[in-house]
């Protein structure tokens, strides 16, 4: 096997474990881009292993790099021993193939942009005596992309007055009009999401 070709493998290995350690995050936004927001906690349980993931990211890119701009070493004979490194095996490739697999890697960091911005819903109380206001622990999150995500579905229910959520303290606190939607019509639009409320609690305010 030639210095290129491991050069090349372990640069293809670097793109898969990136995208590996981010595939908790990068389903979420695949899956609210495409409709299919049930499929977005699929990969959650990858979560845990993010950090080695990430290690062996950084490990396979030094050993790419290490091969393309380590001396090549001289053939001392009359052969035709010039050949030029395909596009693939140029440092330029490898330094866009880089780049991408850093984006990869920071992708939970900038996961929310791919989310429309919600306005807190401006809801007219007729009765302050019917605002409710509840807990949800919910299940899966792992980054503000999920944090976005639930919110997408909270934000629609018709009645939710006001929401904070925390994939970093699993819940949200959502404090909605008792007399136009209920905590369990509020835990269905975030299942819905395929994230899993865990507990949902009124709370006394």
């Amino acid at each position: 096997m030639t210095t290129r070709t491991k050069d090349n493998k372990s640069f293809m290995a670097g793109l898969l474990t990136a995208a590996a350690a981010s595939l908790c995050c990068l389903t979420p936004v695949l899956a609210f881009l495409g409709g299919a927001s049930g499929l977005a906690s699929s990969f959650a349980w990858v979560e845990p292993f993010r950090p080695y993931l990430i290690a062996l990211t950084l490990l396979f890119f030094a050993f790419a790099w290490y091969q393309n701009l380590k001396p090549q070493k001289q053939v001392d004979c009359n052969c035709d021993t010039d050949t030029k490194p395909t596009v693939l095996q140029s440092k330029t490739f490898l330094s866009i193939v880089t780049v991408v697999a850093g984006l990869l890697v920071t992708f939970p960091y900038y996961a929310k942009a791919f989310y429309p911005i919600y306005d807190q819903p401006k809801v007219v109380i007729n009765n302050q005596a019917g605002i409710k206001q509840a807990e949800f622990t919910i299940k899966g999150m792992t980054c503000e992309g999920c944090t976005e995500h639930v919110n997408s579905e909270i934000a629609k229910v018709k009645g939710v007055v006001q929401y904070q959520t925390s994939y970093e303290k699993a819940y949200t606190i959502v404090k909605f009009d008792n007399t136009k939607t209920s905590i369990d019509s509020i835990a269905k639009a975030i299942n819905n999401t395929g994230y899993k409320v865990t507990s949902q609690t009124l709370i006394n305010h």
